[in-house]
């Protein structure tokens, strides 16, 4: 347990500053503090930590610096660096916050404990938090392991997190909520009219499938999540190279997204109507992989030439789309690792966002910037629509030009989503490329905490 209740008399403090407060602060009268600042070179600089040992003056003390803010130390990364830095013991935060600030907190300080320990030992946290006034705890531990298992998720190679891997995972978080689930897979996703999930999946030893999981008040709103689960993408036939293919068990990150939303949701008890929809596949290559120029059906009656098999996360997420679109939810949110464009265009801390809804657009980045997990809008640009004009199908998967592709890419997905429900793509990465506090390499949860602050206040 990396938080606990009360301080006692061997808890230490942590005392949060900004450079600025840290020079306005400085005690003349607290010599023997001063010396040992300069000493060591503390200047309040964000990210550096400072010791004050204990002297006959003054108590072990630890001066943390952290990003100018209204309030210092409540920032959700303020924390995130401490639980593997500090040694064993008890901590207590010397500051006092706003509920909404330590709750910030405290989520940090419990991301900053993270790690993926599945395959090599490795010592976990034993610094202890104690709780600030005001912390929700239950929002804390809820968002923690929701990130966790998103995390985890998409950590796990594709060896141990293939199609049946997804599904087992998913069926264990239906349990655990007491949820429905329904898995549809291999030849029955032809048979229910799901073509291109089968299309994309059928050439791996591991049946396609699309999982529908269920959960809530019937006569609640309805809310609809969908996640891209390519649990490995070598490309199909126009085969990645091997720096393109090296991170591709990254691929099932939007299912690992909703995933570790829909625990959230479920554990906060919102009062809603949430479905989940994952189309769960391996883009694997065989004897019968689907090839470029193949004209695929899919569940809405569009057909759909292939520009480039490796631009398949579009094909099985039409099919999901349209069934998602069949109980006329509230909204739907979907989230892919679709495009390298929406990298090249946002990097890979910023998820690019789609929108067909000014409001549901502004309610999400309001609420990405509010929680410190931020997304980025860019347009439907209608105007891009002929470009995926094909001769021989209703649609071209790819379109005609390589410009502008991460909206070229949400253009093909708004073909499968009615106009008149609100709907948002979330193209993002999934991924830390490198270390960081409370992030480290490997799979990210990105806007989760958003769309869950947002819910939480619109639904309740």
């Amino acid at each position: 347990m990396t938080f606990t209740a009360r301080k006692n008399s061997s808890s230490i403090p942590i005392i949060p500053v900004t450079k600025t407060d840290f020079e306005k602060q400085k005690n003349p009268a607290a010599n023997t503090k001063n010396k040992w600042f300069e000493k060591v070179g503390f200047s309040g600089e964000p990210g550096t930590v400072c010791y004050v040992p204990e002297t006959k003056d003054c108590s072990l003390e630890i001066f943390l610096g952290v990003e100018s803010s209204d309030e210092p130390g409540g920032g959700i990364w303020d924390l995130a660096g401490l639980p593997k830095l500090l040694t064993k013991g008890r901590y207590h935060l010397n500051k006092d916050l706003s509920p909404s600030a330590a709750t910030r907190a405290c989520i940090g300080w419990g991301l900053g404990t993270y790690i993926f320990n599945k395959y090599k030992k490795q010592n976990k946290t034993t610094a202890e938090l104690v709780w600030p006034a005001g912390a929700d705890k239950k929002d804390v531990i809820r968002i923690i392991d929701g990130i966790s298992l998103t995390r985890d998720l998409i950590n796990t190679p594709a060896n141990d997190m293939g199609p049946d891997d997804l599904v087992k995972s998913s069926t264990k978080l239906t349990k655990n909520h007491k949820a429905q689930i329904t898995i549809i897979s291999g030849l029955d996703l032809l048979r229910k009219n799901y073509p291109s999930i089968h299309a994309v999946g059928r050439a791996s030893v591991s049946k396609p499938s699309l999982i529908d999981i269920k959960w809530g008040d019937l006569k609640a709103p309805k809310v609809t999540l969908v996640g891209k689960g390519v649990c490995f993408d070598s490309g199909g036939l126009d085969i990645k190279p091997a720096s393109g293919m090296l991170n591709m068990k990254k691929d099932m990150g939007g299912a690992a997204q909703v995933l570790g939303l829909a625990h959230i949701i479920m554990d906060a008890n919102l009062p809603i109507r949430l479905r989940v929809l994952i189309p769960a596949v391996e883009n694997a290559i065989s004897g019968n992989a689907f090839r470029p120029r193949d004209v695929l059906q899919t569940r809405k009656g569009l057909t759909v030439e292939v520009g480039n098999t490796d631009a398949e996360g579009r094909l099985i997420l039409s099919d999901a789309l349209t069934e998602a679109t069949r109980d006329k939810p509230s909204m739907i949110i979907d989230f892919a690792t679709l495009t390298g464009a929406a990298r090249v265009a946002m990097g890979t801390d910023v998820p690019a966002l789609f929108c067909n809804d000014d409001e549901l657009a502004g309610s999400l980045l309001q609420y990405g910037m509010e929680t410190e997990d931020p997304l980025w809008r860019l347009p439907l640009w209608q105007g891009y629509k002929p470009m995926l004009k094909s001769n021989v199908a209703d649609l071209s998967s790819t379109g005609s030009t390589p410009y502008g592709g991460a909206i070229t890419a949400a253009l093909f997905l708004e073909h499968f989503v009615e106009a008149s429900i609100p709907w948002a793509h979330i193209d993002l990465m999934s991924y830390n490329n490198t270390s960081r506090p409370g992030r480290p390499e490997g799979g990210e949860a990105q806007g989760i905490r958003a769309i869950y602050h947002m819910l939480k206040d619109r639904f309740n």
